[in-house]
């Protein structure tokens, strides 16, 4: 064997290793502070709303698919997050957290989460929080997560659609230089609350004047704000009409996403 094959047998072995040491980027979606519960067919009390396993128009398996579709690892967790949780994850997602009318029992975001999920974006985490317009979501604990990086969720009530027929108030045209949605150009979101941003948080997509969805860099780590949870099914199913592209924009945002994930040495 002469030096040239030495090399490049040291370079495919280099390779291997490398390969097989790869771990899947980890997802958690948070079940604890939205914890809503139905009765299903069988007469079972099951876990519902913004969920990976639900493929009905309430779930988000669509875009949980999206992140799988590039190699990420789904898994939901269902306690309050402690720092060992979050040590398992590279995403976590927080949705529409519950109120008393969601919820016998809501789980509201404390100091101590605040404290403990901060402290794991600061080390690297990548947080995605995600809204509602204000008569959907408890917002006041919500917003002592998202105030400490610089996002406010307001209570007010942007892009109502009133029916099917009028889903152009809910379009948005999405430029070129979007830093988050890549190929999507036109999505739909309605009935969403807006944002107060402060530094270092900075908008992502706007409305004229209207914050829509937000980015804040944080230590190490990244978070994402939006007033909405609008990649869920009913909108990401392909029931849009011709022009809507949130199929796309729930693809663009899994790859931004795991993108934001800092390289494990």
């Amino acid at each position: 064997m002469n030096r040239l094959q030495r090399w490049l047998l040291a370079i495919l072995f280099i390779t291997i290793a490398f390969k097989g040491n790869a771990q899947p980027k980890k997802v958690i979606l948070d079940s604890y502070f939205n914890d809503e519960h139905k009765t299903d067919a069988s007469g079972k009390i099951v876990s519902y709303h913004y969920k990976w396993e639900e493929k009905d128009n309430n779930g988000f398996s669509i875009f949980g698919d999206a992140f799988k579709s590039k190699g990420a690892f789904l898994s939901t967790l269902y306690v309050a997050p402690t720092a060992t949780d979050l040590l398992k994850a590279d995403i976590y997602i927080i949705v529409d957290p519950d109120t008393k009318k969601e919820s016998p029992d809501p789980k509201y975001i404390g100091p101590e989460d605040v404290k403990i999920i901060a402290s794991w974006v600061k080390h690297g985490g990548v947080l995605l929080l995600m809204a509602n317009d204000s008569a959907n979501v408890e917002l006041k604990h919500f917003n002592t997560l998202a105030g400490k990086f610089g996002i406010h969720f307001n209570d007010d009530l942007q892009n109502h659609v009133k029916d099917d027929q009028h889903f152009a108030d809910g379009a948005f045209a999405i430029g070129a230089d979007n830093p988050l949605l890549k190929t999507a150009k036109k999505i739909f979101m309605k009935d969403i609350c807006s944002l107060t941003l402060r530094p270092p948080a900075y908008p992502a997509l706007k409305k004229g004047d209207v914050n829509i969805i937000a980015i804040c860099r944080y230590g190490k780590g990244i978070v994402m704000a939006v007033g909405d949870p609008w990649l869920y099914n009913e909108y990401t199913n392909g029931r849009l009409p011709d022009g809507f592209e949130n199929d796309k924009a729930a693809n663009d945002l899994a790859l931004w996403l795991l993108r934001q994930v800092p390289d494990k040495k």
